[in-house]
């Protein structure tokens, strides 16, 4: 008993290093899709050099960044500047173990609710990296990501708690299940243009890159980073968009993770991410901030009690 066990649990461990590698050559290939994207947006070529049409551009990147030399501010908190890009990166990764995958993989039924767990520490990691480097610019650029990804963790929590009483359950395999004839987008579209802005938000993307977008910050909260430290943030930012793709393809576009069609909605939702990179201007951030609170909040408010009253009139009939 105790050897099945053992192997059970190696299995999973087993299981979990090939789905981390799979997401970092994912992080790999999602940079390269993003620059090829921005440069078709932009009339130009794009990385065209390392490998056939820049395929090996991702391996490059990642050579030069950890190979470069380490820096670190004098005055800096040694041990909080160095853990903060690890344990952003270790969120990144943890919090796809929430996926349904649906081969012997973990799987279990408070899935959201670990989500959303994830999702908050991730706030300390942007703060700790900011305060850590003891650097003023680096401190105003973690404050102004931290209010904005607090700001719209609310909508986030509220469309998903909508779902969530409609489906009945915190896991995220009863969304497969009740998609297999009908997407959620289809009855929902403003809360699904909602969840895609917020993430846009949640993962500091343009048009709400406010942490890095100020006249006088450089980089926002990693300011003070450089080679191995940048790119941890630098992979954990991708991860979190990554993950945030497949998020929604689950959420609304119901596919299970062991189709292909699921992979093909996801690139797609992760194309969006780069077009609006390349379309849109940024906010400016008094607007960020009216959006979170006096137009996504009560929409989201409004559409909670219509599926808690849909889903009482429901149980009134059976």
């Amino acid at each position: 008993m105790k050897a099945n066990c053992f192997v059970m649990e190696f299995i999973q461990i087993v299981n979990f290093l090939i789905l981390i590698i799979c997401v970092l050559i994912g992080v790999a290939f999602v940079t390269l899709l993003e620059r090829k994207i921005l440069g078709f947006i932009q009339i130009r070529k794009g990385p065209n050099k390392v490998g056939f049409m820049g395929l090996l551009q991702p391996f490059s990147d990642a050579v030069k960044l950890f190979t470069k030399e380490q820096t670190m501010p004098t005055m800096s908190n040694f041990l909080a500047y160095y853990l903060s890009p690890v344990f952003s990166l270790f969120l990144a990764l943890l919090v796809w173990l929430v996926m349904p995958y649906e081969i012997g993989m973990f799987s279990f039924n408070m899935s959201v609710l670990f989500f959303f767990c994830c999702l908050s520490l991730g706030v300390y990691s942007t703060m700790v990296a900011g305060w850590s480097s003891n650097c003023k610019y680096s401190l105003l650029g973690s404050l102004r990501a931290v209010a904005q990804t607090i700001s719209y963790e609310v909508s986030l929590a509220l469309i998903l708690l909508s779902f969530i009483m409609l489906v009945g359950g915190f896991s995220l395999e009863l969304f497969n299940k009740y998609q297999e004839n009908w997407w959620f987008m289809i009855i929902s579209i403003p809360l699904s243009l909602i969840w895609f802005s917020s993430c846009l938000a949640e993962t500091n993307r343009t048009p709400f890159d406010f942490a890095e977008g100020e006249s006088e910050l450089v980089s926002g909260f990693n300011t003070e980073y450089s080679s191995g430290g940048f790119a941890l943030i630098f992979m954990a930012e991708y991860a979190s968009i990554l993950f945030m793709s497949v998020l929604f393809v689950i959420i609304f576009l119901g596919s299970s993770p062991c189709s292909g069609l699921f992979y093909f909605k996801g690139v797609m939702i992760s194309f969006m991410f780069v077009w609006v990179r390349g379309t849109l201007p940024r906010f400016r951030y008094d607007k960020l901030m009216h959006l979170a609170w006096k137009s996504f909040l009560p929409t989201s408010i409004n559409y909670l009690i219509f599926f808690v009253g849909l889903k009482a009139l429901c149980f009134s009939w059976i």
